[in-house]
């Protein structure tokens, strides 16, 4: 009762507008402050710095940067041009190619509001002047960011693999058929939407073997990094957060030396914004903290999986309701937040129901990512709108087909297990 009253605190002070991570901290150390704890002050500080005491968590600003550092690298422009080769002759050939794009981008970024943020600033406006409206041309970007918040090298993964103590590398390649099939649902909602609409192809035929071979011949070092990463990762060269470390320097390698298109202005320009990311993370973990150490002093995990494991008489059954409060949640709270406050109590309620915690682990950063994507306080949908200047009423409108899309590949991840473990199965036993 205690906890539900201090996670209620919190959620109403970030409705507010507070800080997430004051909001969090608030509702923490109120908890040592009450009469009947019996618990020393001390213990809330002595938690947020040994918050910070840990080696996968290196992982999160490593790979903030490599996200900035391959934006600023010339690697971009390249899978724009390899993205629409491929998808462009398609009905809606500008719209197929952001998703294609959104695909390629997964093994970059590991961010869906940059993705999102860079292809509307890329591709938003030519899709507008080829007649496309505002609000599909928002809904199509918006939304392909959840592929790349899927494929490795996903930052969502890397904190839930931390916090939940799952394999980050079995997380990394679990993520890849579930981003595939994402790719492929919203290419065949966003053909037939065009095709309806007259949404024309931006080429004139697909695309021959050797355009195709020419053009990933440009854009190899981009598609080379997820596959090293992977490779790197199940073979045990190094650690996730080894792999971020050689993926900086594969970025400045790339950029500085190969395409000679980063310099040190582009290199201090990316540190600045990586610092402003990896600062407001970083608090939100150190203070959650706090909260994991509440959750876990009050016994919450072992309360709530005796009552569910009582109520649900399957882990279908389980997973289902959770999905329908991972949505809600991740349309109120931004993914990052819902994710660090959620992992420590929901892993060891599935875990207890026989439900395998990377699967778990995928279906979870689907939907609490997907759910900023969608209105009242989605920071992706906010984003996209912002930068289009497009109408919520509009996008939430054109949105809802590409929800139903996400929804049956969600559906599809609850009810065969098997599309999201059998390549991490199969791979690293």
């Amino acid at each position: 009762m205690t906890t539900a009253l201090l996670l209620g605190l919190g959620l109403l002070l970030m409705a507010i507008g507070m800080p997430v991570a004051f909001a969090i901290g608030i509702a923490g150390f109120l908890y040592f402050l009450m009469p009947e704890t019996f618990l020393p002050v001390n213990i809330g500080p002595q938690r947020i710095v040994s918050a910070t005491q840990s080696f996968p968590l290196l992982a999160v600003p490593l790979f903030i940067f490599i996200g900035h550092l391959m934006n600023a690298s010339g690697i971009t422009p390249r899978l724009l041009r390899l993205s629409t080769l491929l998808a462009g002759w398609m009905s809606g050939g500008l719209a197929q190619a952001s998703l294609v794009l959104s695909t390629l981008m997964g093994g970059v970024s590991g961010s869906a509001v940059a993705d999102a943020a860079m292809q509307s600033r890329v591709l938003g406006r030519g899709m507008i002047k080829d007649g496309y409206t505002p609000g599909f041309a928002g809904a199509v970007l918006s939304i392909g960011g959840l592929i790349t918040a899927t494929i490795p090298p996903s930052i969502g993964l890397i904190l839930y693999g931390y916090l939940g103590e799952v394999s980050i590398g079995r997380l990394f390649i679990a993520g890849i058929v579930p981003g595939v099939l994402l790719m492929i649902a919203l290419m065949i909602t966003t053909g037939i939407m065009a095709r309806k609409r007259g949404y024309v192809p931006v080429r004139e035929r697909p695309p021959r073997f050797g355009e195709v071979l020419s053009a990933a011949r440009g854009s190899i070092w981009a598609l080379l990094f997820p596959v090293w990463l992977l490779v790197g990762i199940r073979y045990g060269l190094f650690t996730p957060s080894e792999a971020g470390a050689f993926a900086v320097v594969y970025a400045l390698v790339v950029g500085c030396l190969i395409h000679r298109e980063m310099g040190v202005k582009e290199i201090i320009e990316s540190m600045r914004a990586s610092v402003r990311d990896i600062g407001m993370i970083m608090l939100i973990i150190m203070f959650s903290g706090v909260i994991g150490y509440v959750v876990s002093f009050e016994r919450v995990p072992q309360t709530i999986a005796e009552l569910t494991l009582g109520v649900f008489a399957s882990p279908t059954a389980l997973l289902l309701t959770l999905a329908v409060l991972l949505i809600f949640l991740g349309m109120l709270l931004e993914a990052t937040v819902v994710v660090m406050l959620l992992t420590p109590i929901l892993v060891p309620v599935i875990e207890a129901a026989g439900v395998d915690p990377v699967h778990f682990g995928l279906l979870m950063m689907t939907l609490v990512t997907f759910g900023g994507m969608t209105p009242p306080v989605g920071i992706s949908m906010y984003t996209v709108c912002g930068i289009l200047r497009c109408p919520f009423t509009a996008y939430s409108r054109e949105m809802v087909p590409f929800a139903i899309a996400v929804f049956a590949v969600v559906l599809g991840i609850i009810l065969f297990p098997d599309i999201v473990l059998f390549l991490p199965n199969y791979l690293m036993g």
